[in-house]
């Protein structure tokens, strides 16, 4: 994924805790695996030790260091908040009312309006102050323990799920759910549609500005991601055994369907989980 090298970052949507000392504890919103990871790291044995012991970077001046597409074509920091740019001008188009969200990214730990959460979590969004919360670590954990192939469109997907739970909340479908699990869940269905409202943004990505036609490629590693994280396969890697009474997000096929759905369309409307027979 290439950025056109003239854009022009707005860095105020991401703030930067990164090396900010939170006490530590286990919170968080709504995530692309949220406390599936969580539970997943902690069987595998991922979660044992000293979350402290990961190591924290010194937070970085987003506005002076990430000014255009040119540094998010060489930076991780300045490709979230290229991406970040991207999606939002897109739903700030596509959603009447739509409120720009703030990214923090942080290390280790971190407070936010739905309690203090660890990198554990893995991103998630918090409907409570509207923001999106991501440890650029995880990115890493997606391959090394999850055996995504990785890649800069990887990290994309992960930031248009999380404001595609933005985009539910904006309109309230996020409230009409409860934290029921299953295969055909109200949970399941708004984890989907927010797979398939990060499709809608991909496909409307190069008309943004700050991204060039995305590639074959790129897809392929977006839906190598989405799959990485299915339900099923988490629960398999983790247990030995899969419990779709226990899903939460989908399994690897019904994320990838999901993606695709929104990408191919590149329209919202074509994201109704809730009121689909078949997942």
């Amino acid at each position: 994924m290439e950025f056109d090298e003239n854009a022009q970052l707005d860095s105020s949507q991401v703030r930067d805790r990164r090396g900010v000392s939170t006490p530590l504890a286990i919170g968080g919103g709504t995530g692309i695996v949220g406390l599936v990871i969580f539970l997943a790291v902690t069987l595998l044995g991922g979660g044992s030790g000293d979350p402290l012991s990961l190591g924290a970077q010194s937070p970085g001046n987003l506005s002076a260091e990430c000014t255009t597409g040119a540094d998010a074509n060489q930076r991780q920091d300045c490709r979230i908040v290229a991406v970040v740019n991207s999606v939002q001008d897109y739903w700030g188009d596509a959603v009447d009312g739509y409120r720009t969200a703030p990214t923090t990214l942080f290390s280790q730990a971190t407070t936010t309006g739905c309690g203090r959460a660890t990198s554990a979590v893995g991103p998630f969004y918090c409907p409570a102050d509207q923001s999106v919360y991501l440890d650029l670590a995880f990115f890493g954990e997606l391959q090394s323990q999850f055996g995504a192939k990785g890649g800069a469109f990887a990290e994309a997907y992960v930031i248009g799920h999380e404001y595609g739970h933005h985009v539910q909340h904006l309109v309230g479908t996020d409230r009409q759910v409860g934290r029921d699990t299953g295969p055909t869940s109200g949970s399941v269905r708004l984890e989907l549609q927010a797979d398939c409202f990060a499709g809608v943004w991909a496909n409307h990505a190069d008309q943004t500005g700050f991204i060039s036609a995305l590639t074959d490629q790129d897809i392929a590693l977006g839906l190598d991601a989405a799959a990485a994280i299915g339900d099923d396969r988490i629960q398999e890697s983790a247990t030995g055994r899969v419990d779709p009474e226990r899903f939460s997000h989908g399994t690897s096929a019904q994320r990838q369907r999901w993606f695709t759905t929104g990408y191919r369309s590149g329209e919202p409307g074509a994201c109704d989980t809730f009121g689909a027979a078949s997942l």
